[in-house]
């Protein structure tokens, strides 16, 4: 029987039918496996089911030469080389499509409540800061409409056009910028410089890849509009931290909404978090109960489909099958 190691406990009810069909070994420690607990868990398996916080490098490949499948609950699979995997031809299975509306949620909830300086006003009244003599005036803790600013959207998938249908209610014009042609409904497509020389607002939904790494590098972000609003709930490495904190200093960058960093936890002296329009999250973009259950669902199919033979349902290099 093959033996199959999953590096966290999981939501959804499929995972006890993996445990049927395979000698199952589960991380069950309190908090995320190190490095040096993934290596451990994995010798001798032939399958893996891991989450986007596990770094399946070619090091770590080369010691499993046992290895057939590899299932990572995520969209992305930029925590795994996804090119030794494919050398060797071992599947990967991900999960897309099922966080779609939820990332989306996620995205409109920081732009409004980085425009509206919702986290910075919550602060204020916790501290005791809002007194009678300070209740109200035409100038307190006004922020930035919305409802009929244009939103500027990198990355057209079908995040980006989830998150343009949510701007679409807000009668929002909406611009986009994406790395293949095509058309959406009440989205004109533009080229990047234009896109970031003319939105109120911008939300990043590329995928992290070689090239979209720094794709917001220092220049780029200096192209922005003055006042803008930057959202970011794809993946750190697309932004540059240290210019987009450098255009939060000299007010060309109005505010932003911040689900996800080049270093995950985030470093306590990032230069993000000492801007007080920064709203941030712990990249919590699909942290539903519904969505995450949705996704280790998605991700113990693609490991039985592995384990029986077939191809998996999702994969993320199905050119292994061919």
């Amino acid at each position: 029987m093959s033996r199959v190691f999953v590096t966290h406990q999981l939501p959804g009810e499929r995972l006890p039918l993996l445990a049927q069909q395979c000698d199952l070994s589960i991380w069950e420690q309190p908090g995320l496996l190190s490095a040096q607990g993934l290596r451990a868990g994995l010798a001798g398996c032939q399958g893996l089911v891991c989450l986007l916080t596990d770094r399946i490098d070619a090091q770590l490949l080369n010691a499993m030469p046992q290895l057939e499948f590899v299932s990572s609950m995520s969209v992305g699979v930029d925590h795994i080389d996804v090119e030794a995997l494919t050398r060797r031809g071992i599947p990967l299975g991900h999960t897309p499509g099922v966080l779609v509306d939820t990332t989306a949620d996620t995205a409109f909830a920081l732009m409004l409540a980085a425009a509206r300086r919702v986290a910075e006003a919550d602060r204020y009244v916790r501290a005791g800061n809002w007194r009678l003599d300070n209740a109200w005036a035409p100038d307190f803790f006004v922020g930035k409409d919305v409802s009929g600013a244009t939103l500027g959207i990198i990355g057209l998938g079908a995040i980006g056009q989830a998150i343009a249908r949510r701007a679409a209610g807000f009668n929002m014009r909406i611009i986009a910028w994406n790395r293949s042609p095509m058309q959406v409904p009440g989205v004109e497509m533009v080229a990047l410089e234009e896109l970031l020389q003319s939105s109120d607002f911008v939300s990043v939904n590329v995928a992290l890849t070689p090239t979209t790494r720094g794709l917001l590098d220092a220049q780029r972000i200096s192209m922005l509009k003055p006042g803008v609003v930057l959202v970011n709930t794809a993946r750190g490495g697309i932004v540059d931290e240290a210019a987009l904190a450098q255009a939060l200093d000299t007010g060309q960058v109005y505010a932003a909404g911040v689900d996800v960093f080049a270093q995950e936890p985030v470093a306590m002296d990032n230069p993000l978090l000492a801007h007080p329009r920064v709203v941030l999250a712990p990249h919590i973009g699909s942290a539903t109960e519904l969505t995450r259950a949705r996704m280790a669902n998605i991700a113990v199919d693609n490991a039985l489909a592995a384990l029986s033979g077939e191809p998996m349902p999702f994969c993320a290099n199905p050119q292994v099958y061919r």
